[in-house]
């Protein structure tokens, strides 16, 4: 099993039990707070969450499966590169993770296709049994994806909320098969982070209210990917750069020294997404974004909440702009901001950032 899934490009695999009861009153805890903010099917969901068995009736086991995402040419002292264009305030950052092709996309297909290769080898001789099933999931359903990655031994929880690996820090995706087997578990891996809390440290909305803690509603990932209405203007001015998700507590951990590339030209990053600037992007229409977007995650939260992270992002370009001094450069981004801002096609959403990044 572990040399197929070597094949299709996963880098680690592991077999996790069905019995997660224990983690069950930290789920409670964290709806309970409103950390999930509105992404309303965590709460819909509840604790099915936490039960694969009543998820998917019959599960016995999970199989866990580790893919790496750096893409192949990221070059040597690469998060000292990240750290440089989270510091240029006209450069547009995307997250690592969305710079190439979608992982929903690149997961679920190798996933079925070894999902397909176990069911194959585990059917044998007619026995009498049921049929071996196998269900998969990559980050598509209500699944405690890190808790059953840490009981298979594919790392163990950071204190960022991510998955950790010794050998392969955080850089990496998850996905599972649920299987009507019962099949041996993988051993668990003990934790590494000690006292380390640079994570908490570094981000930038203070996010990660506590060790193993994140309230959502302040995570920059979920205020410019999940959230679907106005950013709150207090957070505004911490988004800097950033217009799609955030990389920040994954580059300063002293784990991701190790972060692996992937094998796979999947997720090789696009010009458009990794080297743009904010002005550029701002200058894209929808068939633009459409077209530079096709095939990546970034398409799912469309045109609109494109340009309402961009708004945000330009405003404090502006702002650094002013600061520094550069007329120039203060003047180009206040002209684009207005020039849309007075555009009838322009949606409120997006007039609304804009009117604050014109005021920024």
């Amino acid at each position: 099993m572990r040399a197929w899934a070597r094949e299709l490009g996963f880098s680690q695999i592991g077999v996790s039990g069905v019995d997660l009861s224990d983690a069950e009153p930290g789920l409670q805890a964290w709806l309970a707070a409103g950390f999930h903010g509105n992404m309303a099917y965590m709460a819909r969901h509840g604790l099915r969450r936490a039960r694969p068995a009543e998820l998917v009736p019959g599960t016995l086991s999970v199989i866990t499966a580790r893919m790496d995402y750096l893409p192949r040419q990221t070059p040597h002292g690469w998060r000292a590169r990240e750290w440089a264009r989270l510091a240029d305030p006209d450069a547009a950052v995307v997250s690592l993770y969305a710079r190439g092709r979608d992982y929903h996309k690149v997961l679920r297909r190798r996933l079925q296709q070894l999902a397909l290769r176990i069911e194959a080898a585990l059917a044998g001789p007619a026995t009498g049994d049921a049929p071996v099933v196998c269900r998969v999931f990559t980050d598509s359903g209500p699944v405690l994806e890190v808790e059953l990655a840490s009981r298979s031994g594919l790392g163990w929880r950071g204190k960022h909320t991510l998955a950790l690996h010794r050998d392969a820090g955080s850089m990496f995706f998850l996905g599972e098969i649920f299987i009507n087997r019962a099949l041996p578990p993988t051993p668990a891996v003990a934790a590494h982070c000690g006292r380390c809390r640079a994570c908490l440290d570094i981000c930038p909305t203070g996010a990660i209210v506590a060790p193993y803690r994140l309230d959502a509603r302040r995570c920059i990932s979920y205020l410019t990917i999940e959230h679907d209405g106005p950013i709150p203007e207090p957070l505004r001015p911490a988004l800097g750069n950033r217009v799609y998700g955030c990389d920040d507590c994954q580059l300063i951990c002293p784990w991701n020294k190790f972060a692996r590339r992937s094998p796979l030209p999947d997720f090789d990053a696009r010009e458009a997404l990794t080297n743009s600037r904010l002005l550029a992007l701002w200058e894209w229409t929808e068939a633009d974004f459409l077209r530079h977007t096709e095939g990546s995650a970034i398409r799912r939260i469309g045109y609109t909440r494109w340009r309402r992270n961009l708004a945000v992002a330009l405003g404090n370009a502006r702002a650094a702009a002013r600061a520094r001094g550069d007329e120039p450069q203060h003047r180009a981004i206040a002209a684009a901001l207005a020039a849309a801002l007075d555009h009838p096609d322009t949606p409120p959403l997006v007039r609304e950032h804009i009117a604050w990044a014109l005021r920024n």
